[in-house]
């Protein structure tokens, strides 16, 4: 599945103004998301400190850190589901995707949202049946041919795995499914409209081992074709599926690099400890 940078559809984003500078695509590691300088805030409590890297794109980048280190708000921030908590802000720097600052005044959230789709920890299918799921989307966005419906559920779910599983029974109810494919089926309608990065908050952690690797299997194979960004308390997992990891700890970035230095040779002696169980 072809994808196509934000910065390719910045007029319906931001009301056709011009793209930031610098944002041009540079092979695959070039930065899919900048974060700068971020402070973000829930009321008068801090949740973020001064947070700045660069996300490459094409490649799955891990959140790790404790519980209440401020991964799974960063991970929103992607998105501005933050938004929709009463309270909330991001009071100092900035964060780009392809180039377009998303917390622009005139930044259209829900094209945003389209583009950067998310799963969530619980599998959240809608009360419709497999197929009405995937074309959910679609249907908002006006499309109703029925042929053009039909390839997007067969495509998408191709894209989750599931198309084999389910095939024969699209106008069953969603919640009849195992807990495993209800999440790749999540996945599904996450991708069903095409977005440039799909973001995980802990898509594994009320799944069983077998429905973990299906997921885990599919996430490589997904970065193929989308930037990945996924929250994980399983250190175990990150190392299985990232290609880049971020160690947050009390709100604060510690450390930010490739996976494989992350967990064989880490430079700061705080990510070494939460690592091997020391902490956390």
């Amino acid at each position: 599945m072809e994808t196509r940078v934000m910065n390719e559809n910045h007029s319906a984003l931001s009301g056709g103004t011009e793209a930031v500078a610098g944002a041009t695509e540079t092979g695959a590691a070039a930065a899919s998301i900048e974060v700068r300088d971020v402070d973000f805030y829930y009321g008068s409590s801090r949740a973020l400190h001064d947070i700045t890297l660069s996300i490459p794109r094409g490649l799955v980048t891990a959140f790790i850190g404790p519980s209440g280190c401020g991964k799974s708000t960063l991970l929103r921030c992607f998105n501005r589901m933050n938004d929709l908590i009463d309270g909330t802000s991001l009071q100092q720097g900035s964060i780009t995707i392809n180039g377009v600052d998303i917390y622009s005044r005139d930044v259209d959230v829900i094209e945003l949202r389209k583009r950067v789709g998310m799963v969530f920890q619980k599998s959240n299918p809608f009360p419709k049946s497999i197929y009405e799921n995937i074309v959910y989307g679609l249907r908002l966005q006006g499309i109703r041919d029925r042929r053009v419906l039909d390839e997007v559920v067969e495509k998408s779910l191709r894209g989750a795995a599931l198309w084999d599983e389910v095939k024969d029974r699209l106008d069953d109810h969603a919640t009849g499914l195992s807990g495993g494919q209800m999440q790749r089926l999540c996945i599904a309608r996450a991708i069903a409209v095409e977005p440039e990065i799909i973001l995980m908050d802990e898509p594994c952690s009320a799944l069983d081992p077998i429905a973990t690797m299906k997921v885990e299997e599919l996430i490589e194979e997904l970065k193929k074709s989308y930037t990945i960004v996924i929250v994980t308390h399983n250190m175990q997992q990150a190392g299985r599926c990232s290609d880049h990891t971020a160690f947050f700890y009390l709100g604060k970035l510690i450390e930010f690099d490739r996976t494989e230095k992350i967990f064989t040779n880490p430079s700061i002696q705080q990510t070494e400890d939460y690592i091997s169980g020391r902490f956390g």
